[in-house]
């Protein structure tokens, strides 16, 4: 194994991370070392905001169902081998097909309206997201400059749709009416009242649920289909993809509208589940958290999880850091939080490397202990390749 070979896979998914978290929260604590804050004693309050309670966790996992959702869709778009930034953008417009389902449909009963208004997010969200696939495979238009650009789009269309069309008449608010008490997610606090559970109230709902069954999901999708084969063959290489009959383009639209409907998933948490109404700027930047999330995860669903549960925890604890230590202020966590996406994107070349050259050094024949293939198999009775 030499420097420039790949690692193994645990390693890659697991040391890789952790070290960037590591170099993160080792700069981050110097920085709370210059303010006169004790580093340990804010880690230690960081990990008690967040996990020390049941309201506290609650709310970590709150947030971490949105960087979830989020986090998916910026992997998949990379299995595909494109770069969506268009996440927050897709979020926001997914968030207008559940509106419009809940504000008229609240004959239905909850079992249909609910699903009704998913699907709604889920179908406006992949159409946003499909626009920038299609100008990417039929124009060749960059998928970066154009979801960049549709994220402006769709806050412009949905500041225009809130003030002048859904807004209720007299109210000055820019939001639209309350939905039906039909349309609201169930939270987790009342699904445990049902089994005699106790629980704080938070804004936790089973959008984690259908969070972490879209982790599964995509998995089953990416590595378990054929068109998920499709999609990673594009990724890695389109003209092997031609070359063995696929097509990019047909492959570059699906990703990306599928793409879309993950991070639509945001709506649900958000409008369904907490707010029961549409908002101005209710995704709150959690489509370029995504990003961040998706880099950190590895591109894997399993990654995804663990690196939105870590968001997460920076969120709710920095929160409760911010709250009891006034020197360390909001802007501080998102200091942190910049620096976790800078270890594990930018840097994270680094650490693979130093520790490739870790493995190769204790795997190299006659250092550690053991006898190369070629020595064995040229040994009386040794073994065949």
């Amino acid at each position: 194994m030499s420097a420039g070979r790949s690692l193994p896979a645990w390693a890659d998914v697991v040391l890789v991370p952790l070290l960037a978290v590591a170099a993160a929260f080792g700069v981050g604590g110097l920085v709370v070392a210059a303010i006169g804050v004790d580093p340990w004693g804010a880690l230690v309050e960081l990990v008690r905001g967040s996990l020390g309670s049941a309201e506290g966790l609650g709310f970590t996992l709150y947030y971490a169902t949105d960087f979830i959702f989020t986090g998916l869709a910026v992997a998949l778009a990379f299995q595909g081998g494109l770069f969506n930034i268009g996440a927050e953008g897709q979020a926001y417009v997914g968030g207008l097909g559940a509106a419009l389902v809940c504000l008229h449909g609240g004959f239905l009963p909850p079992w249909i309206l609910v699903p009704a208004a998913v699907l709604a997010a889920a179908l406006f969200g992949a159409a946003w997201a499909a626009v920038p696939g299609v100008l990417q495979a039929k124009r060749g238009s960059h998928i970066v400059i154009t979801t960049i650009m549709f994220n402006f789009l769709a806050s412009t269309l949905m500041a225009y749709l809130l003030v002048n069309v859904l807004r209720p008449t007299g109210d000055m608010q820019a939001e639209s009416a309350a939905f039906p008490p039909s349309a609201a997610v169930p939270s987790f606090k009342s699904v445990l009242a049902l089994v005699g559970i106790s629980a704080p109230t938070t804004p936790l709902n089973l959008s984690f649920v259908l969070a972490m069954a879209c982790a599964l999901g995509v998995w089953v999708f990416v590595w378990r289909t054929r068109t998920g084969y499709e999609v990673r063959t594009v990724g890695q290489n389109p003209a092997a993809a031609v070359y063995g009959g696929i097509s990019p383009a047909r492959i570059t639209v699906l990703t990306m509208a599928l793409s879309g409907a993950l991070a639509a998933g945001v709506a649900v948490n958000e409008i369904m589940g907490v707010q029961n109404r549409l908002l101005l700027d209710f995704t709150s930047g959690y489509g370029f958290v995504g990003i961040a999330v998706a880099l950190m995860g590895r591109g894997h669903p399993l990654g995804v999880v663990l690196a939105s549960f870590l968001f997460g925890m920076l969120y709710q604890g920095g929160a409760e850091l911010a709250f009891d230590e006034p020197k360390i202020t909001r802007d501080m966590i998102v200091v942190v939080q910049g620096l976790v996406v800078f270890f594990a994107g930018a840097l994270e070349g680094l650490f693979r490397r130093g520790l490739a050259r870790l493995f190769a050094a204790r795997l190299r024949p006659g250092e550690a202990g053991e006898t190369s293939l070629p020595a064995r198999v040229a040994e009386p009775g040794g073994e065949l390749p």
